[in-house]
């Protein structure tokens, strides 16, 4: 029964990035708005947080921020809440430092807005809550294998021990996983945490060095939606999996 408690019921999503590799697409809409199998893209990452027992939701606001709340005043299957960022843009980190104080002592979801996989063993987001365990961990991130993603360029982001311990990839090394943009934190996460804009990658690093950064492997396709070219793939892709009607 204690672990059910501590499954997070909240989460933010990260929109309020300028988008400019997904330029022409954004010069008209927000990227959260650019439509990827005819939805979306924070509506793919709202769905699945509600499927997976979200009731209220952080959406931060920058770039066209009218229009993304004009888009989201039709949900109505959560609690939408905005953190505006209209004065500046405060990176992943600070993003999130500032919408703190709506999580109060909960854990919670954080979901990029440009992120979306085709399921493949469960539910990622359940098998997340399931692994979740707030007295071992200040983070657990969901990491996609490299030969399991479509359209990221990178060379990984993190080594994964056998536990589900993250490491940061020593140079010369490649690691076999990227990060989606998916995690559950605890707001102990950001004790101490920098002052304005910045990145997590300083508070990620904060907890490797305690040993309380964890990662679950994404048993699906990741399909990182980062360019035009992205978004033309992801609609094959979603187009060729789709039941035939």
């Amino acid at each position: 029964m204690e672990h059910h408690m501590s499954s997070p019921t909240r989460a933010m999503i990260m929109a309020a990035g300028l988008g400019t590799r997904m330029r022409p697409l954004t010069n008209a809409v927000p990227k959260p708005l650019v439509k990827v199998g005819g939805k979306a893209l924070i509506d793919h990452a709202i769905d699945r947080l509600a499927a997976a027992g979200v009731t209220t939701i952080v959406v931060n606001l920058h770039y066209k921020a009218d229009m993304l709340k004009a888009h989201l005043a039709d949900r109505k299957d959560v609690e939408l809440l905005y953190s505006d960022e209209t004065d500046g843009l405060l990176g992943t980190g600070g993003g999130v430092a500032k919408a703190l104080q709506y999580f109060g002592s909960e854990p919670f979801f954080i979901h990029n807005s440009d992120t979306i996989w085709i399921e493949g063993f469960g539910m990622a987001l359940e098998r997340m809550k399931q692994r979740w365990d707030p007295d071992a961990m200040d983070g657990l991130l969901l990491m996609a294998a490299m030969i399991n993603s479509v359209g990221y360029e990178g060379v990984g982001d993190f080594l994964m021990d056998s536990e589900g311990r993250l490491k940061r990839v020593p140079p010369g090394r490649v690691s076999p996983f990227a990060f989606p943009g998916v995690q559950i934190v605890h707001p102990r996460l950001f004790e101490n945490a920098p002052k304005g804009g910045f990145s997590t990658n300083v508070l990620w690093d904060r907890a490797i060095e305690k040993e309380r950064l964890f990662g679950i492997r994404l048993d699906g396709l990741w399909i990182h939606v980062g360019t035009p070219q992205a978004v033309a793939e992801a609609d094959e892709l979603l187009a060729d999996l789709a039941p035939a009607a």
